[in-house]
């Protein structure tokens, strides 16, 4: 079953999100401090990822032109909707802000070498080792954002389903027309995209500023672009 590493993907995050939940009796304080240990890890975690780079300029034209178009397609304010909805939905007497619980937890989860990875392996060779990492991670992770976001985090466990899910569809036929080499440069050029887009978050996480992360996805999609190019020509 190839989606079986999603699916245990978005289960951990609901887990770890329900659990979180039931911990949140926590000083004002301590939830600001937490916050900003997770900022930090997530902007070491960031800056690891987007040094593994073996063309900057790949980086750099994937960040500029996935910005460009992330702002034409107005993600972020979409992402917020989406939150702003659930939000109206279930009331405002939760602790935290969905919208932002919602938002944050989806882009921590969704942005990152190991979805793609891991959604590969489960497609091309029913591998979910990879996905089941990081569905450890995620659950714990998941668990420490809703202490503090709320219960918003919940919900990014859909967006890490359709996307992950999409991936390994779409694997189970890659190997046939996708070159291993071009395969393996869009996975490391992806993986330092991304990793600039989690560290952003992390400044964000931190309060040091207000990057919209959501309008820079589409760099990911670029850098397949991108590569393709260099692969090419």
């Amino acid at each position: 079953m190839f989606l079986l590493g999603t699916v245990v993907n978005s289960l951990l995050i609901i887990v770890g999100t329900l659990i979180g939940k039931f911990l949140n009796r926590i000083p004002e304080k301590m939830k600001d401090t937490v916050m900003q240990a997770i900022g930090l890890a997530v902007m070491v975690l960031g800056l690891q990822m987007g040094l593994k780079s073996e063309n900057f300029l790949v980086v750099i034209l994937s960040l500029v032109f996935g910005a460009m178009l992330g702002e034409w397609l107005k993600l972020e304010d979409r992402l917020n909707q989406v939150g702003i909805l659930l939000e109206n939905k279930i009331g405002s007497n939760h602790q935290g802000s969905i919208s932002q619980g919602f938002v944050t937890a989806t882009l921590i989860f969704v942005i990152g070498a190991m979805g793609v990875i891991g959604a590969l392996d489960s497609g091309i060779r029913g591998d979910h080792s990879v996905l089941y990492t990081k569905s450890i991670i995620d659950g714990f992770t998941a668990l420490i954002l809703t202490t503090t976001l709320g219960i918003g985090v919940i919900f990014s466990a859909v967006p890490v389903f359709i996307y992950q899910g999409l991936i390994a569809l779409f694997a189970t036929q890659i190997d046939k027309w996708i070159p291993q080499a071009w395969m393996d440069s869009f996975i490391l050029e992806m993986t330092a995209t991304g990793g600039l887009m989690i560290f952003a978050i992390g400044l964000n996480l931190m309060g040091l500023t207000k990057i919209r992360v959501a309008n820079l996805l589409p760099g990911i999609f670029v850098t397949a672009l991108v590569v393709s190019f260099y692969y090419f020509f």
